[in-house]
């Protein structure tokens, strides 16, 4: 019995030094600073366009929120998602049930620029009030690796 138990501990104590070798760096998410937050018209070639919903489809404004954004991690973050809350003249939500409101495709180190396209129903009144934004992504790929077979 006490050799068994032995050959327990030992393997056990293997794994466990193994698991800590072995281990990938961790992947954490990194908070992203948006600041000088504003927003205007699209530019014509973006500007055309519905929303939908329920099946229906609804005339819509385009807009560009842009802004700087802090990554202070010293490494690239990856697909950013951006979160605020955009409430019409009136102060009612202008995104109904949506705190995402889109991702930045690369956040490099310091202070850098942003720009996020948002369609809003063309019967919410402006001007737009941008409140709460912030970013947070990953310093590395979170989507796997698929090599193509061509």
């Amino acid at each position: 019995m006490g050799f068994r138990a032995l050959t327990v501990i030992v393997v056990s104590g293997l794994l466990w030094i193994f698991s800590w070798i072995a281990t990938p760096a961790a992947l954490a998410l990194t908070q992203i600073q948006l600041f000088d937050i504003s927003y205007t018209d699209c530019p014509p070639e973006f500007a055309e366009g519905n929303v939908t919903s329920g099946g229906s489809s609804d005339p819509a404004n385009c807009f560009m929120i842009t802004g700087k954004a802090k990554n202070p991690s010293g490494k690239t973050v990856y697909d950013a998602d951006v979160f605020g809350r955009i409430y019409d003249a009136n102060g009612e939500p202008a995104l109904q049930n949506r705190g995402r409101i889109g991702s930045i495709p690369e956040v490099p180190p310091g202070i850098s620029n942003f720009e996020v396209r948002i369609s809003v129903p063309a019967n919410q009144p402006t001007p737009l009030k941008l409140e709460q934004f912030k970013a947070s992504g990953f310093s590395g790929s979170v989507r796997p690796n698929i090599q193509r077979l061509d």
